[in-house]
C-alpha cells in the first residue's frame, strides 16, 4: 500500500489569528464554485471509537461492528472514511438479563441469504460469558434479526468463552473461539459445525505461542495460496503490548487436526512507538471492494499505559509476502492519511489542522489566548496542537461541507469546552481523561446541507472534579462533504 503522507512545515506562531492558505496543500483539489473539495482517494484513522472491530464490504456499502457492551450496533458508508460517522443502528438488544451484558467482539456472516452475528454476552459476571447467534430476516445487514441460540460444544457446555469467529475449509463450517480449560482461560478451541447456530462436534484446543503467557484471544481467518492462516490476539488488551500471532494449515487439512496447524515463530503485527500506536490486536479480514485487496481491521491505542479506554478501530491493507505468508506491516499512526481500498468510491472528509493548513476548503481563527504547540509528537496530527486555558477563548473552523467532527487530546489537566455550529445554541464536551491520549473525538457536529459552515470552539474555564486544569486543545478536525 502506498501512504500518501504530507509533509507540512511547522513554525512558531506569534500571532493570536491563523487563515488557512487554501495553496498549503498543493496535493489537494480546490473548491472554487463546485462542490467537489477534496481529493477521493484517501482516509485517516480511527474509523470507529470502540474496540473489536469486525468488518465487512456488502451491496456497496462497508459494514462495521465494534463491542458496545449492551446492544449489537452496525455502522454502514459507502466509502472507508464515512464510517466514523456513519449511518448506525441497533440491530439486536436482547431482553433476557442473562446474556444482555457485556456484550462483546460481534463477527458478521452471510450464509444461505441470511446475516449471522456471533457475539459474547453475560449476565454481568465476567466468567459467565457465553458465545450467541442471532439471524436476519433477509439479506439487509441492518436486519431486522431473531435470537437463533447459545453456541456449544458438546462435551464443553456452559464453560466461558468470547470471540466467536467462523472458518469454512474443504465445504465445512467450523467455529473457533477463546475459551476455558480446567482453571485456565483465554484458549484458543475450534469446532465443526452442522449449521449457522449448532456445533456439531467436541472442541479442539489449539496450543499457540504468544508474546506473553497469559492471553490467547480473537481468532480470525484469512485464506490465500492454498492455506489458511489463523491469526490471534496475544499479551492482556490493556497492555501496550497486545499484538498480533499467527499458525497456518493447509486448505485442504482438517483444521480440528490440532497437529497439522504450524506455529509462526514471532509476532506478525505489534506496537510502533514511532506512530505512537500501542496494544494493537483484536483484528478482522475484509475484502475491499472490487475483491482484488486483502484489508484487515483491528484496535489500538494512543497509550503506553495498562488501559483498556481509549481502543480506537483502525484498518490497514494486507499484502502477502513471496512464501505467501501475509505481511501486516506497522501500524500506522492515528490520522495518517492513506490511500483507500482499491474500489471505493471515495468522497470522504477532508481535514484542517490546527495551523491553518487544510486538505480542502477548510480554514481556522484563533482569538487571543491561544499558544501554538509545534511539539506535541505522536500524540498529536502533524505533530503539534493549540491550547489555552482562558476562559472565553475561541477557535474558529469555517468550511464548505454537509459536518465537521474535532480530534483531540484527552488529558489530566483538560476542562470543558463549548460548540456552536452555525451560531446554534452551544453544547459541551469534557476533554478530561485519567490517561492522556491524542486523537481522541471531542465533538461531532449535526449532518447538514452541504454549503459554507462555522464551528466556534470556546473554552469555559470549567471542568470536572477530577481534572487538575480546564486546558482546552485543538488538534484536526475532519469535514464531511456527503
Amino acid at each position: 500500500m502506498r501512504f500518501a503522507f504530507i509533509e507540512i512545515p511547522i513554525a512558531m506562531l506569534f500571532v493570536f489569528t491563523i487563515s488557512c492558505d487554501r495553496d498549503a496543500d498543493p496535493g489537494s483539489n480546490r473548491n472554487t464554485a463546485e462542490r467537489v473539495v477534496v481529493a477521493n482517494g484517501t482516509f485517516r484513522n480511527p474509523l470507529n471509537r470502540a474496540p473489536d472491530p469486525y468488518m465487512t464490504y456488502y451491496d456497496g456499502n462497508y459494514y462495521l461492528a465494534t463491542t458496545q457492551f449492551d446492544v449489537l450496533r452496525l455502522w454502514k458508508a459507502p466509502t472507508l472514511g464515512e464510517l466514523l460517522t456513519g449511518e448506525s443502528r441497533v440491530v439486536w438488544r436482547d431482553s433476557d438479563p442473562s446474556r444482555n451484558r457485556d456484550m462483546w467482539a460481534p463477527s458478521m456472516y452471510l450464509i444461505d441469504g441470511h446475516w449471522y452475528i456471533y457475539y459474547t454476552a453475560d449476565d454481568g459476571i465476567d466468567d459467565h460469558h457465553r458465545l450467541y447467534v442471532v439471524e436476519s430476516a433477509g439479506t439487509d445487514p441492518f436486519g431486522p434479526y431473531h435470537f437463533k441460540g447459545k453456541l456449544e460444544a458438546p462435551g464443553s457446555e456452559n464453560t466461558w468463552a468470547i470471540d466467536a469467529a467462523l472458518l469454512v475449509q474443504n465445504g465445512r463450517t467450523y467455529l473457533a473461539w477463546s475459551g476455558k480449560q480446567d482453571a485456565t482461560y483465554n484458549l484458543l478451541f475450534i469446532a465443526p459445525m452442522s449449521n449457522p447456530w449448532t456445533v456439531s462436534g467436541p472442541r479442539t484446543f489449539i496450543a499457540s505461542a504468544g508474546g506473553c503467557p497469559e492471553v490467547r484471544e480473537a481468532p480470525s481467518f484469512v485464506q490465500h495460496g492454498g492455506r489458511t492462516f489463523l491469526v490471534y490476539s496475544a499479551c492482556d488488551t490493556g497492555k501496550p503490548d497486545y499484538q498480533l500471532w499467527m499458525k497456518s494449515i493447509p486448505a485442504t487439512a482438517d483444521p480440528t487436526n490440532a497437529a497439522q496447524w504450524q506455529q509462526h515463530s514471532s509476532a506478525v503485527f505489534s506496537r510502533n512507538d514511532a506512530t505512537g500506536t500501542w496494544g494493537p490486536g483484536s483484528n478482522a479480514f475484509f475484502k475491499s471492494p472490487d475483491g482484488s485487496e486483502d484489508w484487515f481491521v483491528y484496535h489500538a491505542k494512543n497509550t503506553t499505559v495498562f488501559t483498556y479506554d481509549g481502543r480506537t478501530t483502525r484498518a490497514q491493507k494486507l499484502t502477502w509476502n513471496a512464501d505467501g505468508t501475509p505481511r501486516f506491516g506497522a501500524p500506522l499512526a492515528a490520522g495518517a492519511t492513506a490511500d483507500l481500498p482499491s474500489g471505493d468510491p471515495g468522497g470522504g472528509p477532508y481535514w484542517i489542522n490546527d495551523t491553518g493548513t487544510s486538505s480542502g476548503a477548510g480554514s481556522i481563527q484563533f482569538s487571543s489566548g491561544w499558544t501554538a504547540y509545534p511539539n506535541c509528537g505522536v500524540q498529536c496530527f502533524w505533530g503539534d496542537d493549540h491550547g489555552s486555558d482562558r476562559a472565553g477563548a475561541t477557535a474558529t473552523f469555517t468550511f464548505d461541507g454537509t459536518g465537521i467532527d474535532l480530534l483531540s487530546v484527552r488529558d489530566t489537566g483538560n476542562g470543558i469546552a463549548a460548540f456552536s455550529f452555525d451560531g446554534a445554541p452551544e453544547t459541551t464536551s469534557d476533554y478530561y481523561a485519567s490517561i492522556r491520549q491524542g486523537e481522541q473525538v471531542v465533538y461531532i457536529s449535526p449532518r447538514v446541507a452541504f454549503g459554507h459552515h462555522t464551528l466556534r470552539v470556546r473554552v469555559t474555564g470549567n471542568k470536572n472534579t477530577a481534572s487538575t486544569g480546564t486546558a482546552i486543545s485543538i488538534d484536526r478536525a475532519e469535514v464531511h462533504t456527503r
